[in-house]
């Protein structure tokens, strides 16, 4: 089946349903903060920090450990997932500790995995 048979063969809009859907059109900050957000999760390395973190808390030092990366590589990794509230921190004495930042980051990734997960069977 060609692209052209994968379009319609008729240009006609549903009204109704357009009107409706433009009701709930969601605001170019949050389009723009959304696609931020799916680009950072689209790197490998940022993929296996959020899936070692969807686990248990982890310091940097755990982080570099299990990832083979050295400690610089991860705690740039790590800006940029904090710079989205993907990832919070503690401190305690000279460590840091990095955690998801809530359930919805779990979801989002246990989605995504069970996406991919499904289409390989």
């Amino acid at each position: 089946m060609g692209d052209e048979d994968l379009v319609c063969q008729e240009y006609c809009p549903h009204k109704k349903v357009i009107t409706t859907l433009k009701k709930k059109e969601l605001s170019e900050d949050i389009i723009k903060l959304l696609a931020a957000t799916f680009k950072v999760l689209g790197d490998p390395t940022r993929i296996k920090i959020i899936h070692a973190l969807a686990n248990q808390e982890l310091c940097v030092c755990d982080i570099s450990e299990l990832l083979n990366i050295s400690q610089s590589a991860i705690s740039h990794q790590l800006r940029k997932l904090r710079d989205l509230n993907l990832v919070k921190y503690r401190k305690e004495g000279r460590i840091v500790y990095y955690s998801l930042d809530d359930y919805h980051i779990v979801q989002l990734f246990n989605q995504g995995l069970e996406h991919v997960l499904e289409e390989r069977d």
